[in-house]
């Protein structure tokens, strides 16, 4: 993806090898060579083209890049799961409160910003955006607005299903990514067939969850709690893929501001305390906005006294479940911003997808969440959209690449 300052001062957000080349050609195209290379092919094959075509393709892109969007694409793929599962066992403690567990998810707004002053010492060039312009405080406060509605969704819907559903049910993000990142961001996000196959499948294993939802609630759920959280996750993922798609927009805004402002490096690495500026402030707005609905229309603070009282474990146990709470979706949201910084909106959805599998099988493995027959289909249908993508964007890189070295 690209993003423009005024004049020659131009900063290009490195396109993911991922989704980019798959996005910028329709795969849908017809092209009889690349058909038939890909019925020729086997998948281990297939992964390969697409690994020495992105090799080929971003041989000149600067070690640090490659670091950053390592550690970013990490901390999405163990943060979150971690987060999920620190959501259940809050509940299966003896937590209540949906507010809580949402304040808690922000409460660790200081730890990117306790990030910055290293990252102002060691990128080459960067400095403070103090203070940042009215537009982008504006942005921080609509994208903290969004984030603290997405939490305490995401809390009503652990509160009422088990960990291993909600995380399947939240798979359906990188659908509502595609589409946003595609109206919103436009060129950014193409939606190739690929793309638009993988959101087919992976919706359909929402489907089969919502089609099977007698046999896994827990006991003392009712029929109505477990439609609640149902649709609450369904509707927390969409505003998850919206905040993905308007954070990439403030980055885009973000640099240009920058170019405008003298500028000069093409490299994406240098100007990454963009991302842990934005992270900090939108958590903070983000605690702001919770804090105030806990006091206003929650059980207010005083209640996290009496729930860590009658807590499984104590009160030491409840102060380290919220304290790893905070720090690990802090991680992951952080690890996600870095994401679609370096790479895009559709990116962020697809790994949002991939750790559908981790948290689901740590779901069943250590709280024994109900495993029936169709939650095993829906999450292989899940896993095979995921494959799908990336099956069909090697096929539409190599094509890019065949033409750029044609041109």
């Amino acid at each position: 993806m690209e993003k423009h300052g005024d004049g020659d001062d131009r900063h290009h957000a490195i396109r993911v090898p991922l989704t980019a080349p798959a996005l910028e050609q329709d795969s849908s195209s017809s092209d009889p060579d690349l058909a038939s290379d890909l019925d020729n092919v086997s998948l281990l094959q297939r992964a390969s083209k697409l690994i020495s075509t992105s090799l080929t393709a971003y041989h000149n892109k600067p070690a640090s890049f490659w670091a950053l969007l390592a550690v970013s694409a990490g901390a999405m793929l163990t943060a979150f799961p971690a987060s999920s599962l620190l959501s259940r066992v809050y509940y299966d403690g003896g937590g209540q409160s949906k507010w809580i567990l949402s304040w808690s998810a922000v409460a660790g707004w200081p730890i990117p910003a306790l990030l910055l002053p290293a990252c102002y010492l060691l990128l080459d060039g960067a400095s403070p955006t103090w203070p940042p312009p009215l537009a982008l405080c504006l942005w921080y406060a609509l994208l903290g607005l969004l984030s603290a509605a997405d939490n305490l969704m995401y809390a009503w819907a652990y509160a009422y299903l088990p960990a291993s559903t909600a995380s399947l049910v939240a798979a359906s993000s990188l659908a509502f990514s595609a589409v946003f990142g595609r109206i919103i961001v436009k060129r950014n996000n193409r939606m190739g067939l690929a793309t638009v196959n993988a959101i087919v499948v992976i919706t359909a294993g929402v489907v089969i969850v919502a089609l099977d939802s007698g046999s896994d609630g827990y006991p003392g759920i009712t029929d109505g709690q477990y439609a609640v959280g149902f649709a609450l996750d369904v509707l927390g993922s969409a505003l998850h893929g919206l905040i993905f798609a308007l954070s990439e927009l403030a980055f885009a805004t973000h640099l240009a501001a920058a170019a405008g402002n003298g500028a000069s490096s093409s490299s994406s690495s240098r100007f990454f305390h963009v991302v842990l500026e934005q992270q900090a402030a939108v958590s903070l707005c983000a605690f702001a906005f919770t804090s105030v609905g806990l006091v206003v229309f929650g059980e207010g603070f005083g209640a996290m006294g009496s729930e860590a009282a009658g807590f499984a474990g104590g009160k030491g146990a409840y102060a380290i479940v919220l304290g790893w709470s905070a720090a690990t979706f802090q991680v992951g949201v952080l690890g996600a911003t870095g994401v679609v910084y370096l790479g895009s909106t559709v990116l962020a959805g697809v790994l949002n997808a991939v750790r559908v599998p981790v948290t689901s099988v740590a779901a069943v493995v250590w709280f024994h969440d109900p495993m029936s027959g169709f939650k095993i289909l829906s999450l292989v249908i899940t896993v095979w959209g995921f494959g799908s993508y990336m099956v069909g964007s090697s096929g539409a890189a190599k094509k890019t690449s065949r033409r750029e070295i044609g041109s």
